[in-house]
């Protein structure tokens, strides 16, 4: 008797952050890994990964590259509009691959989304969020949704650029007290939630939250203490946090923060009160990096658009 051919999965981006994650979690399980990329000369050599575009104005081609996958685990999304490409663009270009994945054949779909998405959302990206899930939901394929606040660990972009400014400013401001709480679940501990969602038979909605809800102000205070910076940690008026990120950003060519990110997170949004899908505690693992942590500033403009 032949052996069955390993399960073919398809993960967008499996060369970025999340996606990277979650692609060894599929290769160490023994399944073959195709991506649909921005940027498939990013592909490394000698890579198990069938590289190949993520091309959103072409939905034949992209039916086509998804054909014979029986898991799509979707991680794409914009974190802020830039060059043209807007939030409501990526809820159009995330209807697009839904439907050429529905079209394909594919079998189950593992998205990931962000707490609290909501269709009433006063924020573009919680609103458009909501909206993917709709469109998701809509295809009748079965799913799964993940839905993070932060992420960390890897090369992630948040805690290692804290780190940064905690090592190169002598004053880091917190918009108000900072006593607003964040639940982050490490990158790892995702994959491993979605590669599990991955496995099931029916549709499901769940909160991809680690073990800690601590406020901004207990996360920067253990990266100042880790990093071993001086910096003097200050309040700011949570008005002025954004035009200083703005500022901050001219000179890095980057968007550090925008003003929706403060203020989500400044209204909650980045906690939640369901019980961890993760295991890694963000205090420890600060304290275990905290001697590489934040040594080069990581550019989020220049990992996805130049």
């Amino acid at each position: 008797m032949m052996p069955e051919s390993p399960q073919t999965d398809v993960v967008t981006g499996a060369f970025g952050y999340s996606g990277a994650a979650i692609a060894r979690e599929l290769l160490a399980a023994g399944h073959q890994v195709r991506t649909l990329t921005g940027h498939p000369g990013r592909a490394p050599a000698g890579t198990p990964i069938d590289a190949r575009p993520l091309d959103f104005t072409d939905p034949d081609v992209l039916q086509r590259n998804l054909r014979g996958a029986h898991t799509l685990y979707n991680t794409y999304w914009v974190r802020f509009p830039h060059g043209g490409v807007t939030h409501e663009t990526a809820v159009a270009n995330s209807r697009v691959l839904f439907e050429a994945a529905s079209r394909a054949g594919v079998q189950r779909v593992v998205h990931v989304s962000i707490t609290h998405a909501d269709a009433a959302s006063p924020y573009p990206y919680f609103r458009g969020k909501a909206e993917v899930e709709r469109d998701l939901t809509a295809t009748g394929i079965p799913y799964a949704i993940a839905r993070p606040a932060i992420l960390f660990g890897g090369n992630g972009v948040l805690l290692n650029n804290i780190a940064w400014l905690l090592r190169h400013l002598p004053v880091f401001a917190i918009g108000g007290d900072g006593s607003y709480r964040i639940r982050p679940i490490h990158v790892d501990d995702l994959a491993r939630l979605m590669t599990d969602l991955g496995g099931r038979d029916a549709s499901i909605t769940v909160d991809a939250v680690g073990p800690q809800s601590l406020t901004f102000r207990e996360m920067v205070l253990a990266i100042r203490a880790a990093t071993g910076s001086r910096a003097v940690i200050v309040p700011a008026p949570g008005w002025l946090l954004p035009p200083v990120a703005e500022a901050l950003g001219v000179v890095l060519r980057d968007r550090l923060l925008t003003g929706e990110e403060y203020r989500a997170m400044a209204d909650g949004l980045a906690d939640s009160g369901e019980p961890p899908t993760g295991q890694v505690m963000l205090t420890d693992w600060i304290a275990d990096n905290g001697d590489t942590l934040g040594h080069r500033y990581a550019n989020e403009i220049d990992r996805h658009y130049r």
